[in-house]
């Protein structure tokens, strides 16, 4: 119920604006958020990266409402990993198709992401295209595919909250285009989507087997200790090497985990929100996790 709310919220115009406009709501955003400009996003990059954490670098937007809004977010994205090789740190973006202008004009969008994965071809950069929510599943594999046969610097993510995803990520490894793999951040109906916690747990634990066997450098994304733990000792128990996947986190989220991982000897990266549109974002990281919804209670009460 918590979750349903927040991710309802999320969408509230008039409470949008409110906490857009809300000094404090912005100061508690700053535990996810890396600031507004891609300056404070590299500063952080930098900070990380002395910790032995990479980064990849999400600037924040979605659903635009024209195709020039969706051109400058393209034109940002390739700032992004210029800025990234020139600042001596590895060019890894990831974007999400609403933000490139999915909704407006498909072929407009595709020729979006190919300008990038083109770009990050040339300076041995990445492009994670991110997913969704489900009815976008379909257009995004369709267009990760065709651009990854043109530049292949590209892959995406799959949710293993859907039904889907295990057929899904078969087709990917078969055309050797990366996955991130994590549980899913959107509301989706039983249609489409495992109803259980318990249930989603298990694919993805199933999934993360698939691709860590199968799959071409995986990306297993989770801030869940006990999925942590499985991903861990399944690749132990079949011989596979740390530095054929890496894990990933959320910037801000579970810190103890990201210190725990590098101690251990794994590869983590963390995924660096920046930009003013940072308002869904926000109250998706909060419908996510519990803690993170007391987290933020907890520093109200503190003002």
């Amino acid at each position: 119920m918590l979750r349903a709310t927040l991710l309802y919220l999320s969408s509230h115009s008039g409470l949008r604006h409110w906490m857009e406009t809300s000094s404090v709501a912005r100061g508690l955003s700053a535990r996810f958020i890396a600031g507004d400009t891609l300056e404070a996003a590299l500063d952080v990059c930098r900070k990380i990266r002395g910790e032995g954490i990479s980064a990849t670098l999400d600037y924040l937007g979605e659903n635009v409402r024209s195709l020039e809004e969706a051109s400058a977010c393209r034109d940002m994205y390739l700032r992004t990993l210029r800025s990234m090789r020139d600042a001596g740190l590895e060019p890894n973006v990831s974007v999400k198709l609403s933000q490139f202008g999915i909704d407006l004009s498909p072929e407009a969008c595709e020729a979006n992401v190919a300008m990038l994965v083109a770009a990050a071809a040339q300076i041995g950069g990445f492009v994670r295209i991110d997913m969704e929510s489900s009815p976008y599943t379909r257009r995004t594999l369709e267009i990760v595919t065709r651009v990854h046969d043109r530049f292949y610097s590209c892959g995406t993510v799959i949710q293993a909250y859907l039904l889907r995803s295990e057929g899904d990520i078969d087709e990917l490894n078969a055309r050797r285009i990366r996955v991130r793999l994590c549980k899913g951040a959107y509301l989706e109906p039983p249609a489409v989507a495992f109803g259980s916690k318990q249930a989603v747990d298990q694919n993805y634990l199933r999934l993360a087997s698939i691709l860590l066997k199968c799959g071409e450098y995986p990306a297993i994304a989770t801030h869940d200790e006990k999925m942590l733990n499985g991903v861990r000792h399944f690749a132990a128990e079949q011989g596979i090497a740390a530095d054929r996947y890496e894990f990933q986190m959320l910037y801000g989220i579970r810190r103890d985990l990201q210190k725990k991982l590098i101690a251990d000897g794994y590869r983590l990266r963390l995924y660096v929100p920046f930009g003013e549109a940072w308002y869904p974002y926000f109250m998706r990281r909060l419908a996510e996790r519990p803690a993170n919804v007391l987290f933020l209670a907890r520093n109200l009460l503190r003002r």
